[in-house]
């Protein structure tokens, strides 16, 4: 008999979709629906961060311009407690917009109007990201000297020290540790983590990139770990 403590594969995907517009959340939810998956809704800020915690969701659909609380506060608050997927959503097409709501930890974005069904595909490519791995049957990797990257765990130390990465921002590094030394292309990259080709995004790596490189105390202009290979991707330093 289902219940909350059954595996992930026991039950439908959950799904949260928080937006103030009746007449999209409708639309979104009816979609969404179509695909089997249990869907709840939430119409502010306050309301979206009592349903994460209440609903659980393996999922959330989140605009970024909520009354009260607006998205990127509410993915703060989100990412304390769960790490549940964001695919933010935006009325504007402000590059700015965009960046800061992945720099809080979403996994992905839409700018409105947007497609349903792309919106479904996003959502499938993120659910079909596993939270964790089995672990390695070999030792963590070190790909660069100081960096230690254990997919098995899901953990990143740096000098010693563990690294806190979103589970994007894990699966962007993993990509590129597990070929040292050779340079990914964005779309390489970009299918190893979100695994839609066809809706590939350059700017939503960078971003991904960027943060990454954040964490770890990585300096772009004289990079301990990551290179950037200019008009084709990154490659993550192997060590010597």
């Amino acid at each position: 008999m289902p219940s909350d403590s059954a595996p992930p594969a026991a039950r439908p995907p959950r799904i949260l979709v928080v937006d103030d517009e009746p007449p999209i959340v409708e639309l979104v939810v009816g979609y969404l629906a179509r695909e089997g998956w249990e869907v709840r809704t939430a119409p502010d800020g306050a309301g979206a961060i009592a349903a994460v915690r209440a609903f659980e969701p393996d999922a959330i659909v989140l605009d970024l311009m909520l009354p009260g609380l607006d998205g990127i506060e509410v993915c703060k608050q989100v990412r304390t407690f769960s790490d549940a997927y964001v695919l933010m959503l935006t009325a504007r097409s402000e590059e700015i917009d965009r960046v800061v709501g992945l720099t809080v930890g979403a996994d992905d974005y839409l700018t409105k109007p947007f497609s349903p069904r792309e919106l479904v595909a996003r959502l499938k490519a993120l659910l079909r990201r596993p939270r964790a791995t089995a672990p390695a049957a070999t030792s963590p990797g070190s790909p660069a000297p100081g960096l230690v990257v254990d997919e098995g765990r899901r953990s990143v130390r740096v000098d010693g020290r563990d690294v806190e990465l979103t589970a994007t921002e894990f699966d962007v590094l993993a990509a590129l540790a597990r070929e040292p030394g050779i340079v990914l292309s964005r779309a390489r990259i970009f299918a190893a983590v979100w695994g839609g080709e066809n809706f590939a995004d350059d700017h939503l790596v960078d971003v991904h990139i960027a943060n990454v490189r954040r964490k770890l105390g990585d300096d772009a202009s004289s990079p301990r770990f990551l290179d950037t290979v200019r008009g084709i991707g990154y490659r993550l330093r192997e060590a010597s």
